[in-house]
């Protein structure tokens, strides 16, 4: 598996559009691609609203998406051309529990996208994308954590480098996409490459 993990700053920062825009960008790997939301609690917990929250008696509930049609974040990546599209809900503090049946999902697919933060902290992916947006807007905590291991960052109507609070790391690229067009060549050529250089 040739994984991309795209983090972010904070809730509605762009991360679920970046996530389409590479798809799109990239159509020819044919993607898997995976979101990822926390519930009760968790430091990602903002990232859901109460309609999604999880039965009480589960630790998680992955489902997969076959709807391109859809309201959700996940039929947004169908619709960008994913080939698959799954949903992992997970209580707080129970991913790692949670990742042996979201990697049986994924099975044998070869390129796979995921919305998330913290699973950066269980698997190392090919690229780690940081999305940043408005300069002084809010930093989740297990944001904070990763802004050094990120490969690079995604700036969304802003320029990183001119006012914003948030110190990115020296040496490390930084692609600047817009609302609705969310990617690049560019960017998708850093993750291209990268993706390349991996082994499966």
């Amino acid at each position: 598996m040739k994984l991309v993990v795209v983090g972010g700053q904070a809730r509605k920062v762009g991360k679920t559009s970046v996530m389409a825009g590479l798809i799109r960008g990239m159509n020819a790997l044919k993607w898997t691609a995976v979101k990822i939301s926390h519930h009760a609690g968790d430091a990602d917990g903002q990232d859901t609203s109460p309609a999604d929250e999880l039965p009480a008696h589960l630790d998680f509930l992955l489902g997969e998406e076959t709807d391109p049609k859809g309201r959700g974040d996940t039929s947004l990546y169908l619709e960008a051309g994913a080939r698959r599209a799954l949903w992992l809900r997970v209580r707080g503090g129970k991913l790692a529990r949670a990742l042996p049946a979201l990697l049986e999902a994924l099975g044998r697919d070869e390129h796979v996208i995921v919305e998330s933060n913290s699973i950066r902290a269980l698997l190392e992916p090919a690229v780690f994308l940081f999305v940043l947006g408005e300069p002084g807007g809010e930093l989740k905590a297990s944001a904070r954590q990763l802004l050094g291991r990120a490969d690079a960052f995604v700036a969304v109507r802003l320029d990183p480098r001119s006012g914003a609070p948030l110190r990115i790391p020296e040496g490390k690229p930084v692609f600047r996409v817009t609302e609705g067009e969310w990617s690049n060549p560019a960017l998708c050529q850093f993750v291209g490459e990268r993706v390349a250089a991996t082994e499966i």
